[in-house]
């Protein structure tokens, strides 16, 4: 019994317990998983929540069932970068209260060290909590400001590093690797899970958005600086602080090529939803490096109802994707996966022909931010393998996409 994942829970007192008596499970869709030795110790910089109103489940092996227990409160981990969750966390609804916008993973001990369903899915070296709000990160926050005053960006990315603790953000102070540039306060779409926007009635976004759009000015001189200077150096348009940042289409045409009139060191990214093919078109034709679209599925009927585009459709997606491609920037799928959701057959037999026909070339892996039971209708009682058995399968059928968590700088792909 040496490999035993146990059941964890928050008891009445607000403690967290790990009992002995039910093995942990969670939730692969509706399929009901049993916690064994492919759980992984809970990685550094992940996060313990409660889910109030849920009651655990756990497997009760002398009664060879799975079983609420009463009283106490389901709990779920928060990963890191890296790490893609295998499992949700199986509970039971007792009393219905929206979740805030996280990716809930399964959780359970062993011998008194947390244990998670996760897969290890990127080399976290960049990413890791350890290079991250270091005690010197205010200091380089009021040098960074000083060398550019009045920059109004910096403001909003001091506010990100420090309030909310976006590695991005900071790694625009600390000069080095992926730094962000957020720009519109804008969107053409109304995801269910947007980070920074989100009806008064929902759960509240856990980031605030921008209200102003920057100058090239702006834009230009903090790029260039970074891409000069930061190893690996990489600026990112499309933040979680902010809307879609191709609405804001001649500011970035024009820092773009103010950019690349002074430096063509680095790579020059946007995150984007792709659903507006002109002004991709137009960056792309101005010198963009990479391009990352946020996917929750390639199911036209599931990608509305999660994206809720205004004004574009799927179809305008892949023709981003596939012009991209064609021009030889570097295209990646923000791929926000959910177990039990993603991987169903219909879901991967049409994320495969999506890759297939646009060219993609890399697959980055996203824990989905949204309470589970939002997705509990879209989830069908289909046979559904197992996340690491659905990654196994893609790579076999696409050896040369690329698999991970990152955006890759220019670099590390010629």
């Amino acid at each position: 019994m040496g490999n035993k994942v146990n059941l964890v829970y928050i008891d009445e007192n607000g403690k967290l317990i790990e009992d002995a008596d039910f093995t942990a499970v969670g939730f692969n869709g509706i399929q009901v998983e049993i916690a064994d030795a492919s759980w992984i110790d809970l990685p550094a910089g992940a996060d313990i929540l409660a889910m109030p109103g849920r009651l655990p489940l756990g497997y009760d092996e002398a009664a060879e069932e799975i079983s609420a227990i009463e009283g106490v409160t389901a709990v779920a981990a928060i990963l890191p970068m890296g790490f893609t969750r295998a499992l949700t966390p199986a509970y039971e609804v007792e009393r219905f209260q929206e979740l805030p916008l996280f990716g809930y993973t399964a959780v359970g001990a062993a011998n008194g060290k947390l244990k998670v369903a996760a897969i290890k899915t990127d080399e976290e070296l960049k990413w890791n909590p350890v290079y991250y709000n270091t005690s010197d990160l205010p200091r380089l926050i009021h040098e960074k400001q000083s060398r550019f005053p009045g920059n109004r960006i910096l403001k909003q990315l001091a506010k990100c590093a420090l309030e909310y603790h976006c590695l991005t953000a900071q790694n625009m102070f600390y000069g080095r690797w992926e730094a962000g540039i957020p720009v519109s306060p804008v969107c053409n779409a109304d995801c269910l899970g947007c980070i920074s926007w989100q009806a008064a009635e929902c759960c509240p976004s856990p980031q605030s958005r921008i209200d102003f759009i920057p100058t090239v000015d702006e834009v230009a001189d903090l790029a260039v600086r970074h891409l000069e200077e930061a190893p690996e150096g990489i600026v990112s348009f499309g933040q979680g602080c902010e809307g879609e940042p191709s609405l804001q289409r001649e500011l970035l045409v024009q820092s773009l090529r103010a950019i690349r009139d002074r430096t063509r060191k680095g790579t020059v990214n946007i995150n984007t939803n792709a659903g507006y093919f002109e002004a991709i078109r137009d960056l792309v034709d101005a010198g963009l490096d990479s391009i990352r679209v946020s996917l929750f599925s390639a199911v036209p009927e599931h990608y509305r109802w999660y994206h809720r585009p205004r004004g574009y459709s799927l179809e305008t997606v892949r023709q981003s994707l596939a012009y991209a491609a064609e021009h030889g920037v570097m295209t990646a799928l923000n791929l926000l996966y959910f177990p039990g959701f993603t991987n169903q057959p219909a879901e991967t037999e049409a994320l495969y022909e999506l890759v297939d026909t646009t060219g993609v070339k890399q697959v980055q892996l996203r824990n989905l931010n949204l309470d589970p039971e939002k997705l509990a209708e879209r989830v069908t009682d289909d046979e559904i393998v197992s996340v690491a058995d659905w990654l196994a399968a893609f790579k076999e059928n696409f050896p040369d996409v690329l698999i991970g968590n990152y955006t890759i700088a220019r670099s590390k792909t010629e």
